[in-house]
């Protein structure tokens, strides 16, 4: 997905998360550190999920393990032009086989699709559309 905004900001977005909480997880427990294990939560789900920080390369790449179930994402960051950013999310590592594996294919890129969209949103134009909040409202604990 290309944003309109730099590469540094749109990073930071992912990094910090007092920006991404306006369009993914709802509570973090510290920003984005190498070497570091965060914990994400989604509080109307009542769903967290513990984060392993694996590389940081500023302005360019986040690499995170999952622990539930343990996989890879890599966020990368190009520089289109000095206001223009193309985020590519890569997702691997996957322990299904089968029909199970091409489900968690289409369930992780329908949700890592939504959480770039909501950022799109939120950084070009300000607003939080609770793409994630709202996308499963029959399960929806608060």
């Amino acid at each position: 997905m290309m944003i309109r905004k730099p590469a540094a900001t749109v990073f930071q977005a992912f990094i910090d998360p007092a920006f991404t909480t306006k369009f993914w997880f709802t509570e973090s427990s510290g920003p984005l550190e190498a070497g570091k294990t965060i914990t994400w939560r989604w509080e109307m789900y009542d769903v967290s999920d513990n984060i392993k920080v694996k590389e940081i390369i500023p302005n360019q790449k986040i690499t995170i393990e999952w622990d539930a179930p343990a996989t890879t994402v890599d966020f990368e960051f190009t520089t289109l032009t000095e206001d223009t950013t193309y985020v590519v999310i890569k997702n691997y590592g996957f322990s299904q086989t089968g029909d199970d594996l091409i489900e968690a294919i289409k369930n992780n890129t329908s949700g890592f699709t939504t959480v770039l969209d909501g950022l799109k949103a939120y950084l070009e134009f300000g607003v939080e559309l609770n793409l994630v909040r709202d996308k499963f409202p029959h399960i929806r604990h608060k």
